[in-house]
């Protein structure tokens, strides 16, 4: 069956079985499907399917969704892939086929500019090594029930479709990391956003204030509180929020907000706790908020 963004929703404790051509997306796709959750084993042998059923069996709900990728590395394991499958449906366990294919001149491409021989070329030409792969694949391919053209897609393209295809909770959350950190210890090198604090009175320098931080109620209220406060965090979310959107459409999940001030206990860690309050009250986000420098001094 040939599906476009019609949703096929997996059941519970599902196998999935991602094969098909070489270069046509499978990594893309494996991917994809770990940022929903699957469980996802690649370069699986087909023979060892059912050993790794065995396995989770012994584990109840350790993995609602596994997913085993498949593909002709595997060489002379892969031609039992078939029987091996037969061999799960008489043992009673429930699988999905996903097959992702592409236009012969697409994976010529990909292999082209990936500087790559296919797998089954051997001293051959790409497409010689494609020609085999198709003949190998063709049952295979027959006996999928979701079958998947990335002639069309990019790697965010196909990244959208198997969300669209496998998401049962709606659109994906995005996965918001809000860390406070001193200037003084470095700034944090994965930070996607970084705002400095340092613009707002130190609490330092309030006797009463010094010895407690950003979590303390006192001190949250001295720093929010402070003239230009407020209305930076409004507007920070206000501004954010088209590039989460824009991050959901390209299939990016996760984002690092460092917020900043001169050693990290104070007013970066009131302003994080603010932020992460409010951006978590946006749609479809999931905010963690880490104290990086909290404690240093």
């Amino acid at each position: 069956m040939d599906v476009g963004l019609t949703p096929v929703k997996p059941p519970e404790n599902e196998l999935l079985i991602v094969t098909g051509m070489s270069g046509a997306g499978r990594t893309t796709a494996a991917h994809a499907l770990e940022d929903l959750g699957w469980y996802v084993v690649e370069g699986l042998p087909p023979e060892l399917i059912t050993t790794m059923i065995d396995l989770i069996s012994r584990h109840p709900g350790s993995m609602e969704k596994l997913a085993v990728v498949i593909d002709v590395r595997t060489r002379a394991l892969f031609s039992n892939m078939l029987g091996a499958l037969e061999q799960l449906k008489a043992t009673g366990v429930t699988y999905r086929m996903l097959f992702l294919d592409s236009s012969d001149e697409l994976l010529v491409r990909r292999f082209e500019q990936g500087r790559r021989p296919h797998p089954l070329q051997g001293s051959g030409r790409i497409l010689d090594g494609i020609t085999a792969e198709r003949d190998l694949l063709k049952e295979v391919k027959a006996a999928a029930e979701i079958v998947l053209d990335t002639t069309d897609l990019n790697v965010h393209g196909l990244a959208k479709e198997i969300i669209e295809i496998f998401n049962e909770d709606g659109p994906v959350q995005l996965r918001l990391n809000v860390m406070s950190f001193g200037f003084k210890y470095g700034v944090p090198a994965d930070a996607n956003f970084i705002a400095d604090m340092r613009f707002i009175p130190n609490p330092h320098w309030v006797p009463e204030l010094r010895p407690f931080t950003g979590q303390d109620a006192a001190v949250s209220e001295y720093v929010l509180g402070n003239e230009g406060a407020g209305e930076f965090i409004d507007r920070y979310v206000e501004a954010i929020q088209p590039v989460i959107e824009g991050y959901r459409r390209e299939n990016k999940h996760y984002a690092n907000v460092a917020v900043g001030c001169t050693g990290g206990k104070h007013r970066s860690v009131a302003v994080a706790e603010e932020l992460s309050r409010r951006l978590a009250q946006l749609p479809n986000v999931t905010v963690n908020t880490i104290h990086r420098d909290l404690g240093r001094e």
